[in-house]
């Protein structure tokens, strides 16, 4: 059971705090989204904390970053865009923070590489790289204590780290 003042990683709504547990005839959560212009107050069933999970600690995402430039791209295609864009994000919904990031990263090489062949990407790649993004800055963010500006500003630092390596 989480406590009041932790951090959840709800499937739907992203990194929310636990303001209160209600008890009742359905115990639940009340969660309050994090990073959200106008957040509403989430009620979660207790009984339903299976589908919640803890937001990554401070080495996890750290590690996470230092990963970021050698991360493989995710290789799932469908013939549909409608049912490769449904994967995606339901493996952000449901998948953890490096999924998220994994997905950021395959999203941006796949822009890049539309791009260069001076094609327009499909609207859905921006979607999923959009959404992949919020949830995966929000999170480390969160575990980091830090902004996702300032999140932002490591991954592109340890890019830079690794360029000058190789």
């Amino acid at each position: 059971m989480y406590e009041i003042g932790e951090y959840v990683v709800h499937p739907g709504q992203g990194v929310c705090r636990v303001e209160d547990v209600t008890d009742g005839p359905t115990p639940c959560y009340q969660l309050m989204p994090v990073g959200e212009r106008h957040p509403m107050r989430i009620s979660y069933p207790v009984s339903s904390e299976s589908r919640l999970r803890p937001v990554l600690s401070a080495e996890e995402a750290r590690a996470i970053i230092d990963e970021y430039p050698t991360m493989e791209v995710e290789s799932y295609s469908e013939h549909s865009g409608t049912l490769e864009e449904q994967h995606f994000k339901d493996e952000i919904r449901r998948g953890s923070c490096q999924d998220s990031v994994r997905i950021v990263k395959t999203f941006r090489e796949r822009i890049d590489e539309v791009k260069a062949r001076n094609k327009k990407p499909p609207v859905a790649f921006d979607r999923i790289l959009k959404l992949a993004t919020a949830r995966s800055l929000q999170e480390l963010s969160v575990a980091l204590d830090t902004t996702p500006e300032d999140v932002q500003a490591l991954f592109e630092g340890a890019l830079d780290a690794a360029d000058e390596e190789n």
